[in-house]
């Protein structure tokens, strides 16, 4: 049985949803709204690369170190994005959570927060995670100060660890949260998501 195993997620009009090829269109038209791929510190697929982007994660969900989720819009089900648990280490009970990105429209709208406070609720809550973990580019200031956000903890920067769609190579920026930490980031976390916040258009 794989440690992460095939589930909805659902909060504050925001689903998530295992990835499939049929969100194939919305995930494209939602790459679209900001052009991100056109972001070189980001992993968004461009328009004619949007199946074999899904067909990749659906690769590494077999294989057992990708969980992707498809982020909709509970009320008119319209994709607003991606995001997965990676670097599953079933041993380690610890997962990351990366390859997160979202339509610009909802950008800096309680979508993010909602996504992440589900996904770490699921892994320390239902997974019984020990750890879970973040890593970013070191010029993805947005990335790390929204890390940084959930209440996560940098561990340090792996310098010369990857290569950039514009094949210039990074340094990756780690972060984590111990199973001990979460009650205290959760409240914190409902606490943003429960100030008055603009709707999702």
């Amino acid at each position: 049985m794989a440690f992460v195993e095939p589930v909805t997620l659902s909060a504050r009009g925001i689903t998530l949803v295992p990835l499939a090829l049929e969100h194939e269109d919305g995930l494209r038209a939602a790459a679209a709204d900001g052009e991100l791929w056109n972001l070189r510190i980001t992993s968004v697929p461009e328009p004619d690369q949007t199946r074999p982007y899904i067909e990749t994660a659906l690769a590494m969900r077999d294989a057992g170190n990708r969980f992707a989720f498809c982020v909709l819009d509970a009320a008119s089900g319209k994709v607003l994005g991606c995001t997965s648990y990676h670097d599953i280490v079933p041993a380690l009970k610890r997962v990351e959570i990366g390859w997160t990105w979202y339509a610009q429209s909802v950008q800096r709208s309680h979508v993010n927060t909602t996504c992440k406070l589900l996904m770490m609720t699921h892994a320390f809550e239902t997974l019984g995670c020990h750890v879970v973990g973040w890593r970013t580019d070191n010029f993805n200031f947005a990335s790390q100060a929204a890390i940084e956000r959930l209440g996560a903890k940098k561990d340090g920067v792996i310098r010369g660890h990857a290569l950039r769609r514009d094949g210039t190579i990074r340094d990756t920026v780690m972060y984590s949260m111990r199973s001990g930490e979460w009650p205290e980031a959760k409240a914190q976390l409902l606490y943003l998501l429960n100030k008055p916040r603009p709707a999702v258009k």
